[in-house]
């Protein structure tokens, strides 16, 4: 008989990424959204709206059913299932600030092994097992949680872009793309039921290692592995997540641009990767010139190979936020910058907050190092008034390129303020996003982010891609190659 255990995730994030749908299947799956919500709440909110970018919906509460209904068919479209999947969703108040939100979450709500047509001794998540085995698991079985024949769950924070719940900045209802400073619902709730349906490892305790024991109670050494964990492939250790011990897994988990993706699928349509793009960077101080990955930005204008920054400058450490760029810059900040392209740390405040500040400054781009190990980030934020290109850095290579910076300034003139001379170009050598051998990379930040680390690929990717974890404005609707990878990690996994 097959075993359950039932489990919730909630995926901390400020930001998130969209795409959809596969074309060309058999037989669509049917996907049932149950709205929990109580009476004049979410779904049955009955405030007055006007219709908005395709979305007819006259009352908030239609509105935002509308969005459900629209992902939910366009999920059908790209997956085939003989067995109903069920969504229970609501709308409830989840954790915020003024400037950061937890945007929702969606989750697979049961998991199951040991029926027919799964692998032997491994767990799946409820709707791709029910699948598999063409019969619903959970009809007939107890249940203790009221969401027994549920597959995915999932709940949207319903204040948010109300003041002090990332203000200004709410749900955008519409299906045009036209969000503006708004979060795009429709890229939102595409990327979450991509976690409900698979993409994502929960039957591992990322901190630890450990996997989900055979009763469903614990995560123990010697728990069974989940389908996902077949096509994680340590380049560091030489080997998949299913061979591994738990500490090995553990530090799998932090091993950033170590840990591919070698699913078949995910493989063959790993081509669409783009050559990666860099920062040229030129200096007379020996051994400091080379290439350094880089990320782009949300807001200001696009940049991409071809572009001159011109000269890379730093700011002050111990005047502005330690070098954060936080405030606005002081006298000695402000001539360091002055026709500069200036590198910030990250962290404390948004990315355009630190672009706006070096643009007041004189400045005449910006370069963000991360303050985590891994790739250059892709950096959210939106500020229509940032007018000069900004892009990201790894955070080795912030201090190289720092470091490049020092190393410029002229024999008997320590103390004054060295650059470095920078361009844009692109590694024919090296597909974004993906290892040596091209195969695509998961997020695998040190330190660890939880809820996020391994569930996505990596920030380096490029094009972006929907399962990303953070919100790109140029994801289109395609969830398979040569636009996107989501339709082709669901395969490996037996979608």
């Amino acid at each position: 008989m097959p075993k359950t255990f039932s489990f919730k995730q909630t995926l901390l994030r400020s930001t998130v990424v969209a795409a959809l749908c596969g074309a060309g299947l058999a037989q669509a799956a049917t996907i049932v959204i149950q709205s929990r919500d109580p009476a004049g709440v979410g779904f049955n909110d009955t405030t007055p709206v006007a219709p908005v970018g395709g979305n007819p919906g006259t009352t908030l509460g239609e509105q935002r059913m509308f969005i459900y209904r629209y992902v939910a068919d366009v999920w059908e479209q790209a997956l085939e299932s003989d067995v109903t999947i069920t969504v229970s969703a609501a709308w409830e108040p989840l954790a915020c600030t003024a400037s950061s939100a937890t945007l929702g979450s969606a989750s697979a709500w049961n998991f199951w092994y040991g029926f027919q047509g799964g692998a032997p001794d491994t767990w799946y998540p409820q709707a791709l097992a029910n699948k598999l085995a063409k019969v619903n698991l959970s009809e007939g079985q107890p249940d203790t949680t009221g969401f027994n024949n549920v597959d995915i769950k999932t709940q949207f924070n319903i204040n948010l872009g109300k003041e002090g719940c990332l203000t200004g900045s709410p749900f955008y209802l519409g299906i045009d793309g036209n969000f503006g400073n708004g979060v795009n619902f429709v890229e939102t709730l595409l990327h979450e039921l991509g976690h409900g349906l698979g993409f994502s490892v929960l039957s591992v305790q990322t901190s630890t290692g450990k996997r989900i024991n055979r009763a469903g109670t614990a995560y123990t050494d010697d728990g069974l592995p989940s389908i996902w964990e077949r096509f994680m492939f340590d380049n560091t250790q030489g080997k998949t997540w299913l061979n591994m011990t738990s500490a090995e897994r553990k530090a799998s988990a932090v091993n950033p641009l170590g840990l591919a993706w070698v699913g078949p699928n995910v493989v063959a349509g790993a081509g669409m990767l783009a050559a990666t793009p860099v920062l040229k960077v030129a200096t007379a101080a020996p051994g400091y010139s080379g290439q350094y990955p880089y990320g782009t930005a949300s807001f200001g204008p696009a940049v991409g190979s071809g572009m001159t920054l011109g000269s890379i400058a730093t700011i002050a450490p111990d005047t502005v936020g330690a070098g954060q760029g936080c405030l606005p810059f002081n006298g000695a900040d402000t001539a360091a910058s002055a026709g500069k392209v200036v590198v910030i740390d990250r962290g404390t405040c948004g990315f355009a907050v630190k672009a706006k500040n070096a643009q007041n400054a004189g400045a005449i781009g910006v370069i963000i190092a991360n303050n985590v190990a891994g790739a250059a980030p892709g950096l959210g934020g939106s500020d229509p008034t940032v007018t000069i290109p900004t892009i990201s850095v790894s955070q080795a290579d912030g201090v190289k390129l720092r470091a490049a910076i020092t190393a410029s300034v002229p024999y008997g003139m320590r103390g004054k303020v060295g650059y470095a001379t920078g361009s844009l170009t692109t590694d024919p050598s090296r597909r974004a996003g993906a290892d040596a051998l091209g195969r695509p990379l998961l997020y695998t930040p040190n330190p660890l982010v939880g809820g996020s680390s391994v569930s996505h690929w990596d920030v380096s990717a490029s094009p972006n891609l929907l399962m990303e974890p953070n919100i790109s404005p140029d994801l289109g609707l395609v969830l398979v190659p040569p636009k996107d990878l989501t339709k082709s990690l669901l395969k490996d996994l037996g979608w």
